[in-house]
């Protein structure tokens, strides 16, 4: 298994070379030509949340297993100011900010698992697997 690498996300140009990062990860880690470029879109729409609403933060992804089921785990965190309704958050068309409001529950329906947990004033961690 491949180990786990951390992208650092500070500025928007940030952006490109972590999604370029996931999918090399993806290949290497044996994901099909679609379990990559799903993945890479999530993390592609994890870092511009990031760099959107938090300013900073990281990517985290790693292998991992469960019972006969191999994957690839994405973890996104940051210390932004938080959703304030992470329910709200999760429905489609809902954006705090102008935007199609499509991002996390895109992400959620593109990947297998998915886990959101945050504070206001503390920040955001977002889990995604993808079962490849």
């Amino acid at each position: 298994m491949k180990p786990e690498i951390s992208i650092p996300l500070h500025k928007a140009h940030d952006i490109t070379p972590a999604v370029l990062r996931a999918g090399e990860y993806c290949r290497e880690a044996g994901c099909s030509e679609n379990d990559g470029r799903l993945i890479s879109t999530a993390v592609s729409e994890l870092a511009n949340n990031i760099i959107k609403y938090a300013r900073h933060g990281s990517i985290r992804m790693k292998e991992v297993q469960s019972n006969t089921r191999h994957g690839i785990e994405v973890v996104a965190i940051d210390s932004g100011p938080g959703i304030s309704d992470v329910g709200r958050a999760m429905k489609d068309h809902y954006s705090s900010s102008g935007t199609l409001g499509l991002g996390l529950p895109g992400i959620k329906r593109m990947m297998d698992d998915f886990d959101i947990q945050s504070t206001r004033g503390e920040g955001t961690r977002i889990v995604a697997r993808k079962w490849i």
